[in-house]
Formats: C-alpha cells, sequence, structure tokens
C-alpha cells in the first residue's frame, strides 16, 4: 500500500558523503532552524547521506582519544531524537536505490526507504526544496 508524501514547507535533498566535509553539520543546523521558526519539513537522503540513519551506527560514536569521558551521539541517534521531537513535522527518508547501491539497507525504524520514482512526489508535496551537496 502506497503512503501519501506529508505536505511541509521545505524539502531538504541531501547528497554526498556525510563526513567529507561540513555538509552534515550544515544540513542538520539549518533542520533545526527550519523546526525552530514553526515550518514543516522532509529531508531526503540520496546518495552516501543515506548511512546516516544506518542501525549499526548505534547510539554513540567511538569515544575520542582526546576527551575520553565525553560521549558523542551517532548521526542515526541525533536523527531519531529530531524525529521524536517533531512528530508530525519533520520526516525523514532514504532513497532505496542509494542505499541498495551502497549497502545501506538496515535503517532506524523512524526512516522509511523510498524509491527513486516517488521523488517527484516530495518535491510536490514541499513549498520549497533546497539541494545540499553532490553525488
Amino acid at each position: 500500500m502506497a503512503r501519501t508524501v506529508p505536505r511541509t514547507d521545505v524539502l531538504i535533498t541531501l547528497m554526498g558523503a556525510p563526513y567529507e566535509s561540513d555538509l552534515l553539520t550544515s544540513a542538520l543546523r539549518l533542520t533545526q532552524a527550519v523546526l525552530d521558526r514553526g515550518a514543516s519539513l522532509q529531508v531526503w537522503a540520496c546518495g552516501y547521506a543515506t548511512m546516516l540513519t544506518q542501525r549499526g551506527l548505534g547510539d554513540g560514536k567511538p569515544r575520542n582519544l582526546a576527551a575520553w569521558s565525553t560521549d558523542y551521539p551517532s548521526t542515526s541517534l541525533l536523527v531519531r531524537r529530531m524525529l521524536t521531537a517533531h512528530p508530525g513535522r519533520l520526516h525523514w527518508y532514504a532513497c532505496r536505490f542509494c542505499s541498495d547501491d551502497r549497502g545501506a539497507v538496515a535503517h532506524i525504524p523512524e526512516v522509511p526507504v523510498r524509491a527513486p520514482a516517488r521523488y517527484a512526489e516530495h518535491v510536490a508535496a514541499a513549498g520549497k526544496t533546497i539541494h545540499l551537496g553532490v553525488m
């Protein structure tokens, strides 16, 4: 059964490798800023950005030798926290083709995987679309 795409104010299309640049930090900050303004948005993760919500990441990153006593959350935990804090206003999706191509098939349960042919529906359901990164 096909799921309908919720209407949102903004769609962020997140493409590219998450740790290659400040792209991930910028995307998460932009997402939080949009939510803080009371708007709704969807994030469509494509390319290597599909790795951000993998269950295998767990809740924390490996310990940092420079700050051994500090716990750092994984990206999947950050996304899960944002989704939990903003139910109905934040929706995060992963591209099926990109996920399959990269072996990123075990996403956290809160992140549905969608066929790339459905991307146009997400664009149509958003008031504005922002593309971050390159593939």
